[in-house]
């Protein structure tokens, strides 16, 4: 199919997964005939660097040679404790964009193909070297026409296709880890790429990014504490953004934040109201918040920037992950439990007394401090754990949620030792709690419930005849597979012969009875022997009945 297309490359690939020892995920997934010629016979090298280094390792020095999207998917995935385990997401976290700059001269070349100008009727100034460079982009300082001092995002040339192309191959073995890989199947690694892709492509197209921006821009227009940068729409594509330059104090610099005479105490307590007033209020946040993309402005002013990875929650996964934080806090072990199992996903085999243990287990090693000492990243990190070892699957919504929280907190906690996020997050959490009970959110809900019923009420008749005509007419085959139902109808005829045993056997005592009452002759010592023999028949059955309901250790 399409994979082939890109042979070269697949080649290329499967190559350096060789080279760092995975030849027995080539042979898993069936395709070890694509390999080179001759590369299978193992070298001196090749032994040495497999032996010097742990599998997590050779893991990471395998994405790191494969390129920018396996780079990136690696940066992903060593945020989730609920897919690796901790050696690989502590190499993982290793993981740099080690790239060289554009040259300058295509730089100019990518200017001039956008904008269809040159060079000098676009910008009065435009340094040389990068701001800061990555392996899709890198920003440049410059100066339009007006005098305005700005910073242009260029994209790096041909990146799109050799992005896309890895992505595509990616999709591919993601589809044969989950058809060969027992181990893997459980994890859906198609479904994680396709999320990784999508976030992905969009990171291409600049013009996702500038719609993050001016939807940010909109939300926060009141808000004095925090600044989105302006965008220049003339001047920006999807492989071109200008915006405005910031010069502010990276956040992280705590020298330059006390020369400057900024609340640190402040800036806390303002970039956690806005963190979670974007989650919880809003439900669209940005998803990246680590100390290079927040600076801070004069007057204490929060600055985000690099608005390309943002996460989306509609108002139910909201209140699904307020249930989680709420029920951690108040250490209510089945309400924690049930707040997991709305929060992931499962392939029908959870052992929910187990889960419920567990739960237990790190209620008593985890909450026993108080509250305020309590850190919302060593809470989340540790029910990640759990999660996998349940194999739940956590949504690419949550994940995104834990993440940006836990981000924060580890810049609130370098800025202010007392800083506490289960503190600044219990009025959100109280706030969409109450909003359940709200008048207008009951009257909504009631008025969705009869909606929904009305048209299940309107549409079910019509499609139970559409579904008899196709009956009638033989185009249409009724399939139901019910798991389990053999092993249930087993039990229902074993409980169903038992019924009918113990009713001939009650019916034995009763005519026995009435036969040995009446006299009915023959008689012995006056008693009827027909009635003896009736009892005699019912001791024996209700016996052997017995016996075989002792044997299933249950009456």
């Amino acid at each position: 199919g399409r994979t082939y297309r890109h042979l070269k490359r697949y080649r290329q690939i499967l190559s350096i997964f060789f080279k760092y020892g995975f030849e027995d995920l080539i042979e898993k997934l069936k395709i070890s005939q694509y390999l080179e010629t001759g590369l299978q016979i193992v070298s001196k090298a090749r032994h040495s660097l497999i032996s010097k280094h742990s599998q997590a390792q050779r893991a990471r020095m395998t994405l790191e040679e494969l390129g920018p999207a396996y780079i990136k998917l690696g940066q992903m995935l060593s945020t989730r404790p609920d897919l690796l385990s901790p050696a690989f997401i502590n190499e993982f976290t290793k993981l740099q964009d080690n790239v060289p700059p554009i040259p300058f001269s295509d730089v100019k070349k990518t200017i001039k193909t956008e904008f269809a100008d040159t060079f000098d009727n676009l910008f009065l100034f435009f340094e040389k070297t990068p701001m800061a460079s990555a392996s899709i982009s890198q920003v440049h300082r410059a100066k339009l026409k007006n005098g305005q001092d700005v910073a242009v995002k260029i994209q790096r040339p041909d990146i799109r296709e050799v992005i896309e192309t890895d992505l595509e191959i990616m999709l591919y073995l993601a589809s044969l880890m989950e058809r060969y890989v027992k181990e893997m199947q459980l994890h859906h690694p198609v479904k994680i790429v396709e999320e990784f892709a999508k976030n992905l492509e969009n990171g291409l197209d600049f013009m996702v990014e500038t719609a993050n921006m001016e939807r940010f821009t909109q939300l926060f227009r009141k808000d004095p504490t925090i600044h989105v940068p302006k965008v220049y729409h003339e001047m920006s594509t999807t492989r071109v953004l200008t915006m405005e330059i910031i010069d502010g104090i990276k956040v992280s610099d705590i020298n330059r934040l006390d020369e400057a005479g900024l609340n640190k105490k402040k800036i806390t307590q303002h970039g956690a109201d806005l963190l979670l007033k974007q989650m919880f209020d809003y439900g669209f946040f940005h998803a990246d918040p680590h100390p290079g993309n927040i600076f801070i402005l004069p007057d204490n002013v929060i600055c985000f920037i690099d608005f390309g990875e943002m996460g989306s929650i509609n108002l139910k996964g909201r209140e699904n992950f307020v249930d989680l934080i709420g029920s951690v806090v108040q250490r209510d072990e089945a309400g924690t439990t049930n707040a997991i199992i709305n929060v992931t996903e499962n392939d029908g085999d959870l052992d929910y007394s187990l889960l419920e243990r567990d739960i237990s287990d790190f209620m008593t090693r985890h909450l026993y401090k108080q509250l305020k000492d309590l850190e919302i990243g060593k809470l989340l990190q540790n029910l990640l754990e759990i999660i996998h070892r349940h194999r739940l699957r956590i949504p690419a919504d949550y994940y995104l949620m834990m993440k940006a929280l836990v981000t924060f907190e580890g810049i609130g906690l370098i800025l202010d030792s007392d800083f506490d996020m289960i503190k600044q997050a219990t009025p959100y959490i109280k706030k969409i709690k109450l909003a359940r009970f709200s008048p207008k959110r009951i009257t909504d809900d009631i008025l969705t419930i009869s909606s929904e019923l009305l048209f299940f009420t309107r549409q079910f008749p019509k499609d139970l005849l559409k579904i008899s005509h196709l009956i009638k007419e033989q185009k249409q085959s009724l399939k139901l597979e019910l798991k389990g139902i053999d092993t249930a109808f087993s039990k229902i005829d074993q409980a169903s012969n038992r019924l009918s045993f113990a009713i001939v056997i009650a019916a034995l005592l009763i005519g026995s009875s009435i036969v040995i009452r009446s006299g009915t002759p023959p008689q012995f010592f006056g008693v009827s022997l027909i009635g003896i023999g009736g009892f005699l028949v019912a001791f024996v059955m209700g016996f052997w009945l017995l016996i075989a309901i002792l044997k299933k250790g249950r009456l």
